[in-house]
């Protein structure tokens, strides 16, 4: 990981960036609302597409508990928009090319495949109650449950 190292009880950093339809996003728009602002390594890649397909099927629910989900990787707006299509994702997926958030978030850092070293994107979901303050942050997400942990530890929260 990079030299930011966030804990839960920290204020989730800001940002303003555009989503996969050029609007702009910001952490300010979503003051009052549960977050799971998720990480992600790559649209339409084999684990990434499983990750967001769970949170797809599942987003009425977490809808319904309250929650926003946004969906952050550094790919550029048309490399979402495309993955937004092909999936039907009902939730935002915010540009990071530059990955500013990533930066500001710490989940950029060095990764082994296969004893092969690189510098990569640690797949990670923050969740943020309605002040902006990290709740839980979720290190290695189980992709293809991974709305049912969201749920799980909002509920063991209350």
């Amino acid at each position: 990981m990079n030299s930011i190292n966030l804990s839960v009880g920290d204020k989730a950093p800001v940002f303003s960036s555009k989503d996969q339809n050029g609007k702009p996003v910001s952490m300010g728009n979503f003051k009052g609302k549960k977050v799971v602002l998720y990480f992600y390594p790559e649209d339409d890649t084999p684990t990434c597409t499983v990750e967001a397909c769970n949170l797809r099927d599942n987003f009425s629910l977490l809808k319904k508990k309250g929650m926003v989900v946004l969906g952050v990787s550094p790919d550029n707006q048309e490399k979402h928009k495309k993955f937004e299509e092909k999936f039907h994702l009902p939730f935002t997926l915010i540009v990071d090319d530059g990955k500013k958030i990533i930066d500001k978030y710490g989940v950029w850092g060095e990764k082994n495949l296969y004893g092969r070293k690189y510098m990569g994107l640690h797949r990670t979901t923050f969740l943020i109650d309605e002040q902006g303050i990290i709740k839980k942050i979720f290190r290695k997400p189980k992709s293809k449950i991974h709305a049912e942990e969201i749920v799980k530890a909002w509920e063991e929260m209350k």
